[in-house]
């Protein structure tokens, strides 16, 4: 077992420079964090930063803040880009989720329906899923949504075509995701025919 005097030199030096960058500059870092983010993105920032400043000590120059805090700055704009993803997401399934029309049956049945309407188009590509909401939910004929989508009339109609048969798919519990059951039962149905 090792003790803190069996440390070698360049280690224990290590430690001391990242210390003193710590007291030196933490508490500037951690103010230019709550100016640019809230206090808890803040807090795991700062770690982040003299995370990095770890790694790469080597290259830490004197005086340290100005990179600390380019280092912050960078680390803070990530945080941000990754909640506004997140954001976005979270907007357009519920926009999906808004403007699906609730029709009249059962309330249990209708969730039911309507969830594994939303869940698919969700699980869809990003042209299918766009195919079929210009169609069915925003009203347009095939040869406008074409012109929206930036294609051919003929190109769109084979889009909203796979679109819609996934769709279903999905709904009905028919097509799922790879390597599930549904799925690989699916593959050996259509492989057992090509055999026979």
């Amino acid at each position: 077992m090792s003790t803190p005097d069996d440390v070698p030199d360049g280690a224990a030096a290590r430690r001391e420079r990242l210390s003193a960058l710590w007291g030196a500059d933490a508490v500037r870092v951690q103010a230019y964090l709550w100016r640019h983010t809230d206090p808890d993105t803040a807090q795991d920032v700062l770690s982040e930063t003299f995370l990095v400043a770890w790694r790469r000590l080597d290259d830490v120059p004197e005086p340290a803040l100005p990179w600390l805090l380019v280092v912050a700055r960078n680390l803070v704009r990530n945080a941000h880009r990754a909640a506004r993803r997140r954001r976005t997401l979270a907007d357009e399934l519920a926009a999906l989720a808004a403007s699906a029309p609730l029709p009249e049956a059962a309330p249990e049945a209708l969730a039911v329906e309507r969830d594994a309407l939303l869940r698919g188009l969700a699980r869809l590509g990003e042209r299918e899923r766009e195919a079929n909401l210009l169609v069915a939910w925003d009203g347009l004929a095939p040869s406008a949504a074409a012109d929206v989508a930036g294609c051919s009339t003929a190109t769109f109609q084979v889009r909203l075509h796979r679109a819609r048969r996934r769709l279903a798919g999905y709904a009905d519990g028919t097509l799922d995701a790879p390597g599930t059951a549904a799925t690989t039962a699916l593959r050996s149905a259509a492989s057992s025919r090509r055999s026979a």
